[in-house]
């Protein structure tokens, strides 16, 4: 028995005209706010706020960037400025002197490693968390 398996799942369906749903609401909003802005502020402001906010909903609407749309972009942008960020660095000499501690002998041109060094290195390199 063969079954038909759907094809471009990925693609989202043409609801009104050319637009997706996501794509209507994101030019109908805009539109709407647009409108508004024109409407009930004073004409000098509205002249810089309504093409803003028609540009932003078209940007939202088709706009893709790293074949992501752009409101993935918008959701970073507000992510990364909206959370506290932190970066500290501390050297911790013991963990590094244990990892760049040197484990070979050099005989002639080839480097030589005892099993036991081998183990210990092996080891370390599981155990030893890197983070802390």
């Amino acid at each position: 028995m063969q079954f038909k398996v759907p094809q471009f799942i990925d693609i989202e369906d043409k609801v009104f005209g050319p637009l997706t749903f996501k794509q209507f609401v994101y030019i109908a909003g805009g539109a709407g706010l647009a409108y508004l802005a024109w409407h009930f502020l004073p004409t000098i402001i509205a002249i810089v706020v309504a093409p803003a906010i028609a540009i932003f909903a078209v940007a939202l609407a088709f706009m893709k960037y790293n074949d992501k749309p752009f409101i993935n972009v918008v959701e970073s942008y507000i992510n990364f400025y909206s959370h506290a960020r932190l970066y500290l660095w501390h050297k911790d000499s013991d963990k590094n002197d244990a990892l760049t501690r040197p484990h070979t002998t050099l005989s002639g041109d080839r480097a030589t490693m005892s099993e036991s060094k081998l183990k210990t290195l092996s080891w370390s390199v599981d155990v030893i968390d890197p983070k802390k």
